[in-house]
C-alpha cells in the first residue's frame, strides 16, 4: 500500500575508514542525528570480514575478506534498520544478505544517505511473516 505524499530530500554522505563496522557506523550516525526516515543511496567500498545472514537463515555467517561492496540497500531510522548487501570475493564471486554487525571495513566505504523529512520510518512484528516489518508514516 503506497503512501501518495511528497517530501523532500537531503543528503549526507560519509566515508567509513578501515577497521570500522559498518553496520553498527550506519546506526550509530541515524542515532546521532536522530534521522527518522533515510535510505542508502550509493555506496561503495571494501570489506576485510562481512557478517551476512543469507535468506531463511537464522543464524549470521561470519565470511573473511576482503570483499569489495557490490550494493548495499535499505532503510535507517532511529527506530530500527533493515538492509541487505552484496558482496564480491577475490574470484568475483557474489553473496548476498542481510547486513549484520561484525563486516569491517577494509580500505573504506563510501556511502551517500538520503534523509527523508516528513516520514517516519518504525517497525513492528508483522503477524503475516513473523518478522519486524517497516511501518511508514507521514510526519
Amino acid at each position: 500500500m503506497g503512501l501518495n505524499r511528497t517530501a523532500t530530500m537531503k543528503s549526507h554522505p560519509v566515508r567509513l575508514k578501515p577497521g570500522e563496522d559498518l553496520k553498527a557506523a550506519l546506526d550509530h550516525l541515524t542515532q546521532i542525528h536522530r534521522w527518522k526516515a533515510s535510505s542508502i543511496v550509493s555506496a561503495v567500498g571494501s570489506l576485510s570480514e562481512v557478517a551476512i545472514r543469507f535468506a531463511n537463515q537464522n543464524e549470521v555467517s561470519k565470511l573473511k575478506g576482503p570483499f569489495e561492496i557490490v550494493a548495499l540497500s535499505g532503510t535507517l531510522s532511529s527506530n530500527g534498520s533493515h538492509l541487505h548487501i552484496a558482496v564480491s570475493d577475490k574470484e568475483g564471486v557474489m553473496i548476498g544478505g542481510h547486513l549484520k554487525e561484525g563486516s569491517l571495513i577494509y580500505t573504506t566505504a563510501e556511502i551517500v544517505i538520503a534523509i527523508l523529512d516528513g516520514w517516519e520510518f518504525s517497525r513492528e512484528i508483522d503477524p503475516e511473516s513473523g518478522y519486524q516489518e517497516l511501518l511508514i508514516k507521514p510526519t
